[in-house]
């Protein structure tokens, strides 16, 4: 690692400091907020660019942050600029514009996002299945570097984007399985889950996207997570031949001895709708099965948590949303915690229930449901707030990034804080 790693003993109490426990206060604990703030401080673009690619690089982990809409990329190059410079020529940017860039192409083409846009590579030779296999789901694959990952993403919500992409890949190529199922699966456990990034990246790796399959092997995953052992296994092969699995072969498992023999406890990727206004409860909130008649104020949904100055806030779930594109458990206590920083109360209401809420306002989102259920509103005289952007979001759609990159670095770079 490009970072020199400091091991920190443990505080030993004995006769001289047992009385530092009475003395210390515990610091407090750092809202969402604040913490999305200190990320953004704490990014450092040489180091970023440098060490990116690999699992223990200088990465930002802004990115639940910006899912939730605790911060958002105009604030993020506006924070950055007050402190160093930053432009087109950034790498940092670069992965700034896909975020922008896969919202450009939710907008245009909503649902489709979910469907193939080409072919899969073996379709016509294998038939793909529809569901993860349970050695996928329970990290007992026998492949190291997709086990110990998977392993990261139930215990942490995050995954390296190489993670993500070589999960993807052995997913749908090496194990055969239809680029959807595994794209939900993985949404539900992510911290950052978004719809856009999350759905096309997976379709992106898939093939259905370019029509070219993104494929991994052992060599790359030694560049950049070095000490698994792969000798043996499905990637430890060419490129070449990788090809040929993920075009003309049918699904490869590992032999029986080489997979692992004790499954371990995966949290469950959905929480009943009962369970979640029970988990808003547990984080403090008055949970409301219908609108305050006379509430004049902004409605926060997951996608915008941010406290508006000096407006009453109450949050918005619907669980239609929420059943078709379920969360963990870990994932829900991330976003009630933000809910609760900025939302005295949460209103969890059926799709059905239109309040004439013309006073309201609320941040315009693409989720399914929320959507609808925004613009229902809308057309009875709530106002909808754009979603904030930095760069372009042109009317003609553009398939691939290079693009819309192109057409966006043609303008001054956003300075955001104007």
């Amino acid at each position: 690692s490009p970072r020199h790693k400091i091991k920190l003993e443990p505080l030993k109490l004995n006769s001289r400091n047992t009385d530092l426990q009475c003395v210390l206060p515990l610091m407090p604990e750092a809202s969402a907020r604040e913490t999305a703030l200190s990320k953004i401080d704490a990014v450092n673009l040489a180091q970023y660019a440098r060490t990116r690619n690999a699992l223990d690089g200088r990465v930002s982990r802004l990115s639940p942050y910006m899912t939730h809409g605790i911060t958002d990329v105009p604030e993020v190059i506006s924070r950055l600029i007050s402190r160093t410079r930053i432009g087109w020529q950034d790498k940092f940017s670069f992965e700034l514009g896909w975020r922008e860039y896969f919202h450009h192409v939710w907008r245009i083409k909503r649902d489709d996002i979910w469907r193939n846009q080409r072919p899969l590579p073996a379709d016509g030779v294998v038939d793909y299945a529809l569901e993860l296999p349970a050695d996928i789901i329970n990290a007992t694959t026998g492949v190291a570097i997709i086990d110990a990952q998977v392993r990261e993403l139930y215990a942490t919500g995050y995954l390296h984007n190489h993670a993500r992409m070589w999960i993807a890949c052995y997913v749908v190529h090496i194990r055969k399985v239809d680029w959807r199922a595994g794209a939900r699966w993985m949404y539900g456990h992510l911290l950052d889950g978004d719809l856009a990034s999350n759905t096309l990246s997976w379709q992106w790796v898939a093939g259905t996207w370019t029509g070219k399959p993104y494929l991994f092997n052992a060599d790359n995953v030694e560049k950049y997570a070095p000490g698994f052992d792969h000798s043996g296994t499905a990637i430890d092969a060419t490129y070449e031949a990788l090809d040929q699995i993920a075009r003309h072969r049918p699904a490869i498992r590992e032999a029986p001895q080489r997979r692992a023999s004790l499954l371990p406890t995966v949290p469950p990727p959905w929480i009943a709708t009962s369970q979640i206004a029970e988990l808003a409860r547990e984080h403090g909130f008055e949970v409301l099965d219908s609108c305050p008649t006379k509430f004049d104020g902004r409605l926060l949904h997951p996608w915008s948590l941010r406290r508006p100055a000096q407006t009453l806030s109450i949050g918005l779930i619907l669980p239609a949303f929420h059943l078709a594109f379920p969360w963990n458990e870990q994932r829900w206590r991330f976003v009630l915690k933000a809910m609760r920083e900025c939302c005295d109360s949460v209103w969890i209401v059926s799709e059905a229930s239109n309040a004439a809420l013309e006073s309201i306002s609320v941040a315009h989102t693409l989720n399914p449901h929320y959507i609808e259920f925004i613009e229902a509103n809308v057309a009875l005289g709530a106002t909808a707030i754009a979603a904030p952007r930095a760069f372009i979001d042109p009317e003609k759609f553009h398939r691939s990034f290079s693009s819309f990159w192109n057409l966006a670095s043609k303008e001054e770079f956003p300075q955001c804080g104007d």
